[in-house]
């Protein structure tokens, strides 16, 4: 748990076992990966139109629910055109 602590204050993207995107600030976070984000956001993928984002604004996801946590490069992720970004949306993932 102690790698998470360097996310803190950055912009993280979220992974869930349903297959769900999440985005935004993390904020806080506890020892049973309890996460909250701050101006998060629900990335929505579709092979047919650009990446849905659905704002959620301050966020908390319980533990159990996420399979990755990983810091995303904000300078990177900003010359991204996203309406322009076709992909299969994430199934459930199985563990």
């Amino acid at each position: 748990m102690a790698s998470i602590e360097s996310y803190v204050d950055h912009l993280v993207q979220v992974i869930l076992y349903d297959g769900r995107i999440i985005v935004g600030k993390l904020k806080g976070y506890d020892p049973r990966t309890n996460l909250i984000l701050a101006d998060s956001v629900e990335r929505e993928y579709s092979t047919d139109q650009g990446v849905e984002m659905i704002p959620l604004g301050l966020y908390m996801i319980k533990g159990d629910n996420v399979a990755l946590v990983a810091e995303l490069d904000e300078e990177k992720d900003s010359t991204i055109d996203y309406t322009e970004v076709k992909a299969e949306p994430l199934g459930e993932i199985h563990h």
